[in-house]
This record gives C-alpha cells, sequence and structure tokens, in this order.
C-alpha cells in the first residue's frame, strides 16, 4: 500500500489521494471514458472491475490508478483483451509475486511481464508473435514509469504523440509536482497553462522563449492538452 512508503515530511502520501476523474484519467491515459468505467465497475460478465476506488463521491482516481490504468492501456491498445482474462493473468501475477496491487510495482517490470504474457498466452491461445506483441507493448509502457526505491511508482510519462512517431519523455505525472497535473519534465511548468496561453494566440515560439524551453517541448504539451494524439 502506499501509505505504508510516505514522505517523512508528508502524512499522507500524494500517490493514495484522490485526484483525477473518470475522464480527466481516461484522457491521461489515452482511453475511451468508457473503457475506463468497465475498469472500474467491470463488464458484462463481472461486476467486479480492475481498479479499486475509494467509496467516495464523487468517485476520483490517484496517482495510483493512474499507473494501473495506464498499464492496462498497453494490454489493450492491439490486443482487444477481455476483462475477465487480463484479470485472471494479473492474478496470477500476483500470486506468484506475492505483491499487492502488482501493476504499480516494479516487480511487475522485471518478473510480472512474462509471469503475465505467459498466462496471457494460455487464456487467449496466442501466437508465441502474439506474446511477443505483448511483452512488447507491456516493456514499451513500463520504460515510462519512474519508480522509488521501495519499488513503487512515483511518476508516469504519457504518451503525447501519433503511436508512429517517437515517444519522449516530454511530459510528465508526478504527485509531488504541480497538484499531479502534466507538466514539461524538468521544469515543473502545467501543461494547462501552456495550452491556456496557446488558445489565447501566442505561437509556440513565443512560449517556448518565455519560458526558455525548445518549441518541440511546447508542441506536446499543446499535443498532449487537446488530445491531438491518436
Amino acid at each position: 500500500m502506499f501509505h505504508d512508503v510516505s514522505p517523512v515530511d508528508s502524512p499522507i502520501d500524494p500517490r493514495s489521494t484522490p485526484a483525477y476523474t473518470v475522464a480527466e484519467a481516461a484522457a491521461l491515459v489515452r482511453v475511451p471514458i468508457s473503457t475506463l468505467k468497465t475498469w472500474i465497475h467491470g463488464d458484462g460478465a463481472s461486476k467486479k472491475g480492475l481498479l479499486v476506488l475509494p467509496q467516495s463521491r464523487p468517485r476520483l482516481l490517484a496517482f495510483s490508478h493512474l499507473v494501473e490504468a495506464f498499464v492496462l492501456a498497453a494490454i489493450r491498445r492491439g490486443h482487444g483483451v477481455a476483462l475477465q482474462r487480463v484479470r485472471k493473468a494479473i492474478q496470477y501475477v500476483l500470486r506468484d509475486l506475492h505483491v499487492e496491487r502488482p501493476l504499480i510495482h516494479a516487480k511487475f517490470k522485471t518478473d510480472g511481464v512474462d509471469l503475465f504474457v505467459e498466462k496471457w498466452g494460455k487464456l487467449v491461445n496466442a501466437s508465441k508473435d502474439g506474446q511477443v506483441a505483448m511483452r512488447g507493448a507491456l516493456e514499451s509502457s513500463l520504460k515510462r514509469i519512474d519508480w522509488d526505491r521501495n519499488g513503487l511508482a512515483v511518476r508516469i510519462f504519457p504518451l503525447v504523440r501519433s503511436a508512429a512517431d517517437p515517444q519522449p519523455k516530454s511530459i510528465v505525472i508526478d504527485p509531488e509536482r504541480g497538484f499531479g497535473r502534466p507538466t514539461l519534465a524538468g521544469t515543473g511548468i502545467r501543461v494547462e497553462i501552456i495550452v491556456e496561453r496557446y488558445r489565447a494566440g501566442e505561437s509556440p515560439a513565443e512560449l517556448a522563449a518565455d519560458y526558455r524551453v525548445s518549441v518541440e517541448l511546447i508542441d506536446d504539451a499543446v499535443r498532449s492538452e487537446l488530445r491531438e494524439a491518436s
């Protein structure tokens, strides 16, 4: 649990604090809102979802849920794996790793991916090529997560460009910075502020000069906020 490794100067770990609406979280991990709702509430075959949210109103996701959704998006993207099969594969990983919520733990990156792909391959009767593709999707996604010394996720670098383009770590989501909202990597400047000024008529070149960052970084900020990346 995240509260077991809270920073010494903070009584509550911000990674476990509800902060994102379903719509916000879906946009950040680039999945349809309906898909994220299914991961929370379950599908027609089961009322149990994959993300366990606190019983609060409104229902908000914490950063830890965002990490889980980010990894699940990598599983879903291009594979269309049924919810029940994903759940079974994750339960298999949990039993073998003995880690609660394995998708937010670095152990999933080091040992869990192979376990997941093995179980997933059996559940869907996947070919060797299919298993290689799934492993590649997961490993690429997990490279965009940073972990602390306890092995728990501390920040995400969301995808901001189309799938065919290189994906630099230009935008970061860090619960310790910018109130957990996307910021320009290495600066703490909130993306939404950049986009507000862009919408008001300032050019990427003007914004880049003002903030002393590259035009490319401004372009990525605008893309991520306006959800132009496919």
